[in-house]
């Protein structure tokens, strides 16, 4: 078994070591990730290799009560896990137990596979769009599962098959909000997009529920993703733009604001400001007789996971030093899809001069670039390399592209 260190991040931080907190710093030379020296969890388990810490999770989740708590909605608010961030088992199965969350799934499989893991129907909201006759009728034998739906096929689906009862519906309220206005990752904005009814087509929407004798008691959005605190004010405008739906709902009780709460990638980002998001959510919904749905999944997961990864070759190539991993983009999308870079960590404290290093992967494709002209130090002597931000939309979006998507997975507990 490891044994825990206790450990303390540097008190003298620069733009280099940002990322360093308690539970993941370098203690007498050495990186340490939920008490454990990450060097030998290399060793021991091999790379490439996912390491989740259960209690940073847990820490996040209850960071995000705390702040719903003190805007005022105590007792009137759930958050759920959107499982597509991150469902390995032995995770979803830990965030069971500590109470802390239920579950936000996105398509059959995920209903069934946390049901597996613990979680109850009633735990787990539904939202997903494109489904086929089988799927809906999947989903209509969980009763007390709370079923969102994107579209007036899917409203029409559902009333075929559960009318008379209670349904939310997902709306597109046509404007968005991301990580420093990143388009890829907005669900909502300018362009139109597959999620959601539109404004134009609501009363179309309301009327075919109430010929079902479906009641709407939910309204569902989710805009955007890794939004932080200088995007808070946009994030402000989406909500605003949604209450004209809300007001249109005779017997709402119930309000999904989605996620897409953010973590830093690098130093000038800064961390969300969780009271004043939590301002933002009371200002449109603290004085409304409703309750209130969170379903974050990076905000929970991301930074509590780091990517272990072993060198290949260190060389230069004209006026640029690269840095080669055994792994690639197909194991951990993010960087090369979203241009979101994952921070590489040398398991050494750094000493001495730091020079630029470009990481890159072993697939034969040219965007297999991990991090463009990371600040590293000499890496000669050291084996391996982690990397940040490995918890979230990683390991769940994995491929086999090349052949070349073995990875592992361990949770630290």
């Amino acid at each position: 078994m490891l044994q825990k260190l206790a450990s303390q991040p540097s008190s003298n931080q620069s733009h280099l070591d940002w990322w360093q907190r308690e539970d993941l710093c370098y203690h007498n030379g050495e990186l340490v990730f939920a008490g454990h020296p990450v060097k030998l969890l290399a060793e021991r388990y091999g790379t490439p290799s996912f390491v989740y810490s259960l209690d940073r999770a847990k820490n996040n989740l209850t960071r995000l009560h705390e702040a719903l708590n003190e805007s005022g909605f105590g007792g009137r608010y759930r958050i759920l896990y959107a499982m597509k961030a991150n469902r390995f088992a032995p995770l979803l199965t830990g965030l069971k137990l500590s109470g802390l969350c239920g579950i936000d799934a996105c398509s059959p499989e995920e209903v069934e596979h946390a049901i597996a893991c613990g979680f109850s129907p009633s735990e787990i909201s539904f939202t997903a769009g494109s489904l086929t006759q089988k799927e809906y009728e999947i989903l209509a034998k969980y009763e007390d599962l709370g079923m969102n739906c994107d579209s007036i096929h899917a409203i029409r689906s559902w009333g075929n098959l559960r009318p008379g009862t209670k349904m939310g519906i997902r709306i597109n309220p046509a404007v968005g909000v991301s990580r420093e206005g990143n388009e890829r990752l907005q669900y909502a904005g300018r362009a139109i997009s597959k999620f959601g009814i539109y404004q134009e087509q609501f009363d179309e929407a309301l009327d075919l529920a109430n010929k079902f004798n479906l009641k709407v008691t939910d309204i569902h959005f989710h805009t955007g993703c890794g939004y932080l605190t200088s995007q808070l004010e946009q994030w402000s405008n989406v909500m605003e733009r949604c209450l004209w739906f809300l007001d249109k709902c005779e017997h709402l009780n119930r309000v999904n604001v989605g996620g897409g709460l953010g973590v830093p990638h690098q130093a000038e980002d800064g961390i969300l400001d969780l009271v004043a998001w939590g301002r933002v959510l009371a200002k449109y919904f603290g004085n409304r007789d409703i309750k209130l749905d969170i379903e974050p999944g990076e905000y929970i997961m991301k930074d509590a996971g780091l990517l272990l990864l072993q060198k290949t070759f260190l060389e230069r190539k004209s006026d640029t030093l690269f840095l080669g991993v055994d792994a690639g983009f197909n194991i951990a999308p993010e960087p090369a899809w979203y241009d979101l870079r994952f921070l590489p960590l040398p398991l050494i404290a750094p000493q001495g001069s730091i020079n630029p290093v470009t990481v890159v992967g072993n697939i034969n494709e040219a965007l297999d670039v991990w991090y463009k002209d990371a600040l590293l130090p000499d890496m000669t002597e050291q084996p391996f390399l982690a990397l940040l931000n490995g918890g979230a939309y990683s390991s769940s979006m994995a491929s086999n592209h090349c052949m070349r998507g073995k990875l592992k997975e361990y949770l630290l507990i």
